[in-house]
């Protein structure tokens, strides 16, 4: 068992849209990330997805329902195959909640967000 100090983990990088595995449970992984603009329309088509957001601001833009803006120690669980897309206006730290294996951009494949491997905090 080995506990983790969300300060340190998020100082330890900087990269945007880049999250990083801080623990695992149950064939659930807990991520963090920093984001900042727009990332890419997309849904999970076998995995629901927690937003938690650290510090900053989050919105979750959907393209069948109301945008969702979530301010710091706020969540949201996004169904699976719901087409979403996170938008940052500025700088946030946030939480994802979601199975081991999902892939960060879901069922879109993007040359420059698509997390093709694994990415653990050191």
């Amino acid at each position: 068992m080995e506990k983790t100090n969300l300060t340190r983990a998020f100082d330890s990088f900087d990269e945007q849209w880049s999250p990083r595995v801080a623990a695992e449970l149950n064939g659930q992984a807990v991520k963090l990330a920093k984001v900042e603009g727009e990332f890419v329309w997309h849904q999970h088509e076998d995995a629901d997805e927690l937003f938690l957001v650290r510090s900053g601001e989050l919105t979750i833009e959907f393209r069948d329902d109301p945008d969702v803006v979530l301010e710091e120690g706020e969540l949201l669980v996004v169904p699976r195959g719901v087409e979403h897309r996170p938008v940052a206006d500025e700088e946030a730290e946030i939480l994802l909640f979601e199975p081991g294996e999902t892939q960060n951009t879901g069922n879109v494949q993007d040359d420059e967000l698509t997390q093709t491997e694994r990415r653990d905090l050191a």
